[in-house]
């Protein structure tokens, strides 16, 4: 039977594992596909249990991590977790770049030496209709904190997720992305999902399995197809992309994973490549 590792190695499977750090964000954004919020549901993974799956990612042979939320940086103990992490495998930890005054800033700078990036939300050129979708005052946080954390060593990713309509802004995005000192290949243009408030509002790209990297994603409540499974509708979590309820050991979701890319055509890729 075939192993997570040599399907790694030989680029059948993504070497990626995804973490849900937890559900809750200092923000709403209007297509946000997990409804995080300030009032969201605090489903929250301990310190031990994010270490451990890394752990059991990297036995298995996987070669990367991710982690994500909600808002990865409201949780006490993310940077002493993320310093563990990377430890064991490269790490991107994906934030909305709000919440980085002078303290926190200070606390990431031990991030700097690590094999680790820290991916910032920003979708548009133009502070103002940024801030519509996002925050008021979102723009300016963000580009703040991506100069102050670039400064100080720490790599930074930006993610741009954008709407169909908006193409003529790419040029504009792109050159600001470049002003802020971010390298090309680290920024991630991705199409605006229709899941969670997205698909309530009737916005964005449907996707089902096909459309989706299979990259395995454990949550609380357990392991899905791709980091875009676990969207949640009315304050439920989607299923239609879930693996399996059990994630402890990994090496069961994993071989879930595994059986499931196993049996796809040949030739079959996902088609929209969003990382």
């Amino acid at each position: 039977m075939e192993t997570v590792a040599t399907a790694v190695a030989e680029g059948k499977l993504p070497g990626r594992v995804w973490i849900y750090s937890n559900t809750h964000c200092n923000l709403s954004c209007n297509y946000c596909m997990t409804e995080s919020s300030p009032r969201a549901k605090r489903r929250a993974m301990s310190q031990e249990r994010m270490v451990t799956i890394g752990r059991e990612a990297k036995e298995l042979g996987f070669t990367a991590l991710g982690v994500t939320g909600g808002e990865p940086f409201l949780l006490p103990w993310l940077i002493p977790t993320l310093l563990e992490l990377s430890d064991l495998l490269p790490v991107v930890v994906l934030t909305n770049g709000t919440l980085f005054n002078k303290k926190l800033l200070a606390a990431t700078a031990v991030l700097a030496d690590r094999d680790l990036k820290v991916q910032i939300s920003l979708d548009r050129p133009d502070p103002v209709r940024n801030d519509i979708s996002r925050s008021t005052g979102n723009f300016h946080a963000v580009t703040s904190a991506v100069r102050e954390l670039t400064a100080s060593g720490v790599t930074v990713r930006i993610a741009s997720t954008m709407a169909r309509d908006r193409a003529e802004e790419l040029p504009r995005l792109k050159q600001l992305v470049q002003d802020l000192g971010v390298l090309p290949e680290d920024h991630i243009i991705r199409p605006m999902v229709q899941r969670g408030r997205a698909h309530e509002r009737g916005v964005g790209t449907p996707v089902g399995e096909g459309d989706l990297s299979g990259e395995l994603t454990i949550t609380a409540e357990g392991a899905f197809w791709s980091a875009f499974g676990p969207s949640v509708r009315g304050g439920r979590t989607d299923t239609d992309l879930l693996l399996c309820r059990t994630t402890q050991p990994l090496n069961l979701a994993a071989s879930t994973l595994l059986s499931l890319h196993g049996s796809m055509p040949r030739g079959h890729d996902a088609q929209l490549g969003i990382r």
